[in-house]
């Protein structure tokens, strides 16, 4: 049966066409034409012939992300429901300040009817340095590194930076705050980093945040839902209180330390208040290196792609990632351009790339020591390595440095 390729990808819910699909598939199980689909069935206790219109819903529904027929109407149902009743938002939603790590929903949001204010803190927390220094010193760090890492003027770097934290400090004790996240480091960091720099509990602090939505088969982030997902996610929002403050000053701390082993423990633990925070801090944790290659998670993927597949555009890589090989996606096209240049342009490199325009079109292949590295045979580290930052955690080639083991365990080296 083909894939359910749009509802699979941005979470609207085509119900007419799902029945269509169930009827057709109907009479292809009668014909004995769909002997996957079948076996299925027969695993149910359903071996046929007499197969009825509830076995094929089924298996659609399946194909779908729901574990039955009526949920995924059910599901179905609710986003109508919300898509066609615009007074789903509150009377004074008007006044909300709508915070998010990019700004990826906000033509969305308008779509689906909310007026608020729209406030972007883009700072990609989960590359370069993020080292505990006070705001003026800080600041310039980040400024330095983005500007580095992604091409980018000084001046438009600093101006942008400057407004985003400038609305940021304008949060204050009469200030309602609708924050949408979704489960990966770089939302959560923006989430810790945003709640770990209010002075005080806002009048009104709410967050919206999911790792998954019904009938989306890889959810990555929120960016790719349509309005009217948005509009079902609405109503979901809960409130935070002091105890997620708390807690995001105390991992904000934790990861602009220069000792990742407070940070190690936290990502260890359920957090209540904030409960996707634990497995971001896990995943986020991989990018030290590891104790056997000297990579990080997203270096090891990069390079196992490639020697599983061969010479393979840099874009193509990088959709299998997202797609299916990173078990918590949180790059953007262009930060995983900027992460996998040291790679590249180093001075005994990992990779080898080709010609072409556009850097995702560009052919990516291991050298003979990016082989020796995934294998284990050789430490990345110990070959020159560019200074690399993973939070507040200096990486420096011919210095000691902290590694990590898959189940988080930390070593110093």
């Amino acid at each position: 049966m083909p894939a359910i390729t749009p509802s699979r990808q941005h979470g609207r819910v085509d119900l007419p066409a799902l029945r269509k699909r169930a009827k057709h598939l109907l009479k292809a199980l009668r014909l004995g034409q769909a002997e996957p689909e079948r076996a299925q069935l027969l695993s149910l206790g359903r071996p046929g012939p007499a197969y009825q219109l509830a076995d094929s819903q089924w298996l659609v529904a399946r194909e779908a992300g729901f574990s039955s027929w009526p949920k995924l109407k059910a599901h179905a149902d609710a986003l109508d429901f919300a898509a066609r009743h615009p007074g789903f938002a509150h009377a004074d939603e008007a006044q909300v300040q709508h915070w998010r790590c990019g700004n990826d929903i906000e033509h969305s949001l308008r779509t689906a009817g909310l007026r608020g204010a729209f406030h972007m803190l883009v700072d990609p927390l989960a590359m370069g340095p993020v080292p505990a220094l006070e705001a003026p010193a800080y600041h310039r760090v980040r400024c330095a590194y983005i500007q580095q890492a992604f091409g980018l003027g000084e001046a438009a770097v600093q101006q942008r930076q400057a407004q985003e934290y400038a609305a940021l400090a304008r949060i204050d004790g009469d200030s309602e705050v609708v924050l949408w996240c979704e489960a990966d480091a770089y939302d959560q960091l923006f989430l810790v980093r945003l709640l770990a720099g209010l002075p005080a509990l806002p009048k009104r602090l709410e967050l919206i945040e999911t790792a998954r939505v019904p009938g989306v088969e890889r959810f990555i982030g929120i960016g790719q839902l349509a309005p009217d997902v948005l509009a079902w996610l609405w109503p979901q929002r809960r409130p935070l209180g002091e105890g997620a403050l708390a807690l995001a000053r105390e991992v904000w701390a934790a990861y602009t330390a220069a000792d990742p082993g407070r940070w190690a423990q936290l990502a260890r633990v359920q957090h209540l208040p904030l409960p996707l925070l634990g497995p971001a801090l896990a995943r986020q944790l991989q990018e030290l290196p590891g104790v056997q290659d000297g990579l990080g998670l997203t270096e090891r993927l990069t390079l196992r792609v490639l020697a599983q597949r061969g010479e393979c555009p840099a874009g193509k890589v990088f959709g299998q990632l997202m797609l299916r090989d990173d078990p918590l996606p949180y790059l953007g096209d262009l930060m995983f351009h900027a992460l996998i240049r040291p790679l590249i342009d180093g001075p005994q490199p990992l990779l080898i790339e080709g010609q072409a325009e556009y850097w995702g079109q560009r052919p990516l292949q291991l050298t003979r020591l990016g082989e020796q590295v995934l294998a284990g045979q050789a430490y990345w580290l110990d070959h020159q390595a560019p200074l690399r930052w993973v939070g507040g955690v200096r990486l420096a080639s011919g210095e000691g440095h902290w590694a990590v083991e898959a189940d988080g365990t930390l070593h110093w080296r």
